[in-house]
C-alpha cells in the first residue's frame, strides 16, 4: 500500500550553481559542526604541538592556528580575551598565551609546518599529514 502523495518525502534538488569565489572546505558538516570541528582540531594541535591528520584538515587549520599565535604574541589582556572567545578552552589559551606566544615573538610568521606522510588511512585511503610547530 503506497502512502498518499502528501506524505511522500520530497527529494532535495541538487544545486547547479557554480562555486565561484567560495573558499574553505566543508568536511561534509553543517556550519556549526564544522566550526566546532576546526576549533577542536586547533585546540588539539596547540595542546600537543604535533598531530597527524588528513591533508585537507591540515590545510584548513594551518591559517587559523597561525592567526591565533599572532594574536597571542601581542601579550595584552584584549588578545587573551580574544583567544578565549575563539577557542573556548582555558587550558589551551594558557599554553598558547604563556608558552607559544613568547616562543615566536621574534618570528614574523610561518609558525606551522605541514609534512606529507608516506601513508594513508586504511579505512578510506585518505593521505595523511603531520602538522607541527616549527
Amino acid at each position: 500500500m503506497n502512502p498518499p502523495p502528501a506524505e511522500k518525502k520530497r527529494k532535495k534538488k541538487k544545486s547547479r550553481k557554480m562555486r565561484h569565489r567560495k573558499t574553505g572546505r566543508k568536511f561534509h558538516r553543517l556550519s556549526g559542526e564544522r566550526r566546532a570541528f576546526i576549533r577542536n582540531l586547533a585546540s588539539n594541535l596547540i595542546r600537543r604541538e604535533k598531530i597527524e591528520t588528513t591533508e585537507a584538515r591540515a590545510k584548513a587549520i594551518k591559517p587559523i592556528v597561525e592567526r591565533l599565535v599572532s594574536i597571542a604574541k601581542k601579550q595584552t589582556l584584549a588578545s587573551r580575551r580574544l583567544l578565549i572567545s575563539r577557542l573556548h578552552n582555558l587550558q589551551v589559551v594558557k599554553k598558547l598565551y604563556d608558552e607559544l606566544g613568547p616562543r615566536y615573538e621574534k618570528r614574523p610568521g610561518g609558525y606551522l609546518r605541514i609534512a606529507k606522510l608516506a601513508k594513508s588511512r586504511k579505512r578510506d585511503g585518505s593521505r595523511l599529514s603531520r602538522v607541527e610547530f616549527v
